[in-house]
């Protein structure tokens, strides 16, 4: 379950006030977040009124798919179709629930899993020096399998260029290395079979102790920006093949970076010192400062998701949630506010039961999703497609082996896969069907979907004489 902190107002100067709120109940439709952000929702994923009416003048919602069919073709609207609104109302109904169908089985974990843009490749990264990239509309046949090199730990991270030539990956090295997808060569061994050239973040005084856990490709496929474990953002030039700027962003480890939008401009980072902090470049060079910090996680940050439309994002944190944000409503200050227990880490120990129900007091956060574990290893959340949802739900894998679907408004969990028999660190949302992809540290990449397969669903028993390690201690 999860509930929402409510707020009143819709921007402030970055002192808000957050009241939580516990009334809600799966299934009440009186529960919302009085915010902007529900009525851009409703816009995106409602349908016209003419096409929900279930007499003159009432309405009920979710209209049925029938009702909404038979108002198309009688032309109710007077569009003689279907808005974009329209068909994320009835496509957001069917969710990727059905299955699992195993795309693939490896002996070592999986970190990452993606789809690209289009949903045309999946891009899947294990710990075993390996990533594979699986062609969606060849029944997931390997397009390309990796050999990564010079691999310390595991794969971190890996991100598609728009033009989906080309994937880079990192991991616990400063050396993030880049590899040609679209080449005609399926087995790609790291210098061997293929060039894996190699971007030196590294500063100037050749440190290489450090660590890059988060890597993204910009909207126009010119550079990358990544997060280290020396509390940097870092930015690649690729036309120039240097790095364009580091900042000494945060007082932790940078786990997440992503960018605001398609224009570049701002970056968002979160870091294990449990800020996200939102950095200008049109005005960074000037300042030298971050343009904002949004607080209220009240431990380490392991994930950012962007919107997309440079206001509002995601984020997952090892206080078990997942909370919703508005950089208008950054401040300048940032308060650290943790357990105050220096002996809990979260790769071995469970979240101490009195901590749950804490709260920030100065939590700027416009909502919070309890339900998910957040502990091993860097969990994921996203929104789900635009497209198909208009963006409706948040979705989050889970160290306790599931992935769970929350409703972005109400906060209702709508729905929890489960399959996997150990963290779930990476999921993703097909862009345009309503199929899901999930990975595990158990090695299985498997789909969902939604009406499903003709296949039949992967056994609860997968392997035979396989250790049950749900939970067993996960460095």
């Amino acid at each position: 379950m999860s509930w929402l902190n409510k707020n009143k107002s819709t921007c402030s100067d970055g002192s808000a006030n957050n009241e939580s709120s516990s009334s809600g109940i799966v299934g009440e439709r009186d529960n919302h977040l009085d915010h902007e952000i529900a009525q851009l929702t409703k816009l995106r994923s409602s349908p016209h009124e003419l096409l929900g009416r279930v007499v003159p003048g009432k309405m009920r919602l979710p209209a049925s798919t029938v009702r909404m069919l038979v108002g198309r073709e009688g032309n109710y609207s007077g569009r003689g179709r279907f808005s974009s609104a329209d068909g994320c109302h009835v496509l957001s109904r069917y969710l990727p629930t059905k299955g699992p169908w195993i795309v693939d089985r490896m002996k070592s974990r999986a970190y990452v899993s993606q789809f690209s843009a289009d949903g045309s490749l999946l891009i899947a990264g294990f710990q075993g020096s390996h990533i594979r990239i699986y062609d969606v509309d060849q029944g997931w046949k390997v397009k390309k399998d990796i050999s990564a090199r010079k691999l310390r730990w595991t794969v971190t991270d890996t991100s598609l260029s728009p033009d989906q030539l080309y994937l880079v990956y990192a991991s616990m090295s400063p050396i993030i290395h880049i590899v040609t997808v679209g080449s005609g060569t399926t087995e790609s061994i790291a210098n061997v079979t293929e060039i894996h050239y190699g971007l030196n973040f590294s500063s100037d005084n050749g440190d290489d102790e450090f660590g890059i856990f988060s890597v993204k490709f910009s909207t126009d496929g010119r550079e990358l920006v990544a997060g280290t474990s020396d509390c940097s953002i870092c930015v690649y030039d690729l036309g120039a093949d240097k790095l364009s700027l580091r900042i000494p962003a945060h007082q932790s480890d940078v786990n997440t970076v992503c960018f605001a939008d398609e224009s570049g401009h701002l970056i968002f980072s979160g870091s294990d010192d449990s800020f996200i902090k939102v950095w200008d470049r049109r005005c960074f060079v000037a300042k030298g400062q971050p343009a904002g910090i949004l607080m209220g996680h009240l431990e380490g940050i392991t994930f950012i998701d962007s919107r997309g439309d440079g206001r509002y994002l995601i984020s997952n944190g090892k206080d078990q949630t997942t909370k919703l944000w508005d950089i208008r409503k950054m401040s300048s200050n940032a308060i650290n506010l943790g357990l105050g227990d220096d002996e809990w880490d979260y790769r071995w120990m469970d979240y101490p039961e009195y901590a749950r129900n804490l709260k920030h007091p100065h939590d700027q956060s416009l909502a919070t999703y309890k339900g998910h574990s957040v502990l091993r290893t860097l969990v994921r959340c996203y929104f789900s497609p635009s497209y198909s949802t208009g963006q409706k739900y948040i979705y989050t894998g889970s160290s306790d082996s599931s992935v769970y679907i929350y409703d972005l408004v109400s906060g209702a969990q709508v729905a929890k896969l489960d399959h996997h028999e150990a963290p779930v660190r990476d999921c993703s949302w097909h862009p345009y069907y309503p199929m899901m992809i999930t990975s595990a540290w158990d090695g299985d990449v498997v789909r969902w979907e939604f009406p499903g397969s003709d296949e039949a669903p992967a056994s609860p028993n997968k392997r035979e004489g396989r250790i049950h390690r749900r939970n067993l201690l996960y460095l």
